[in-house]
């Protein structure tokens, strides 16, 4: 579909008529609701409000009441006390699980744990130190069963539901 002279002074005059970019296109024919934006858009036409904006404050206007006179008398009120909200509660404090002790120092056998070539699946994989200093090595401790730490690894690797959700 092409843009003519005449179609876009069309559109114009539509436009600015206020019909919508749904009933432009369908009197263009041919032309679908955002090529008509988008043309309005480049040819930098005014914008419009949403019809969904005007739609509320229309309705808004029209639940409002209209004022109605009111006597004098009826515009005295009863002084109220003023009730104080009562503070509220402090939050809930929930207790953490207590932190598990750090692993004790392993047995050092005769097993070097300075590779993982070297570990199998029944040895802890837990790294100690730094890859890159001297001293690395693992824990090679008895791991625990379908797990790659040993049982005390696996309470520092493994936290339970509740204390992550916390």
């Amino acid at each position: 579909m092409d843009w003519t002279e005449e179609r876009i002074a069309e559109l114009k005059r539509l436009w600015s008529e206020g019909f919508s970019a749904s009933q432009i296109a369908e009197r263009l024919g041919g032309i679908t609701r955002n090529a008509v934006i988008g043309k309005a858009h480049r040819l930098h036409l005014p914008s419009r409000p949403s019809p969904i904006q005007r739609q509320m404050g229309e309705r808004r206007q029209r639940s409002r009441p209209a004022a109605r006179p009111v006597a004098a008398a009826a515009m005295r009120v009863a002084p109220v006390e003023t009730v104080r909200a009562a503070p509220p509660p402090p939050p809930t404090v929930v207790a953490k699980a207590p932190v598990p002790p750090p692993p004790k120092a392993f047995r050092s056998g005769p097993i070097d744990y300075s590779s993982a070539l070297t570990l199998s699946d029944r040895h802890c994989h837990w790294p100690i130190g730094h890859p890159n200093e001297p001293g690395f090595h693992f824990c090679g401790a008895a791991a625990s069963p379908g797990r790659p730490y040993c049982t005390a690894h696996c309470q520092l690797a493994y936290r339970k539901t509740d204390d992550a959700a916390a």
